[in-house]
């Protein structure tokens, strides 16, 4: 009766691309912390619980939207979070300035996006091209797992409602 008041598993993506180095270390990493004791190395930790979703295709304009107001600090200008320095991405010059143009040159060119771009669209968080950023995303899992977030405790009245 009450089965829909349990919580569901975070839903993690990763925009992953097989011939970027980083993207399959990322891509590694979440897959061992789902099947082996996170974190690694560890006698006591169990696996993480999370879907992973992996998407070999770039984001969509929508989706690099949400992404990009996950990200910590707002960049003025998109591409400087999500293009790459690839030597086939455009020049500073050339690169496009709105979230719309970056999807479609990631459309036509995948090499132009920085890899991966991993998203836990539960608690809002993203990391675009840094492994470390994945880390910190698995550290959060492990962290509410273990009971040392703050943020799932209910409020309690207080003064003289107790």
């Amino acid at each position: 009766m009450f089965n829909s008041f349990k919580r569901k598993l975070p839903e993690i993506s990763i925009f992953h691309s097989p011939s970027s180095p980083p993207s399959t270390k990322a891509l590694n990493l979440l897959r061992t912390s789902l099947s082996s004791a996170y974190p690694p190395g560890s006698t006591k930790g169990e696996p993480l619980a999370f879907q992973l979703e992996v998407v070999e295709t770039p984001p969509t304009s929508d989706q690099l939207n949400t992404i990009l107001s996950y990200m910590p600090s707002k960049a003025t200008n998109p591409s400087m979070v999500f293009l790459s320095s690839h030597p086939s991405a455009p020049g500073t010059v050339d690169q496009p300035s709105t979230v719309k143009g970056i999807a479609e040159l990631a459309a036509k060119n995948p090499k132009a996006l920085k890899w991966p771009i991993v998203v836990d669209w539960e608690d809002g968080k993203a990391s675009i091209g840094d492994v470390e950023g994945v880390k910190g995303i698995l550290e959060t899992l492990r962290k509410r797992r273990d009971g040392e977030l703050e943020e799932d405790k209910v409020d309690q009245p207080k003064g003289w409602f107790i």
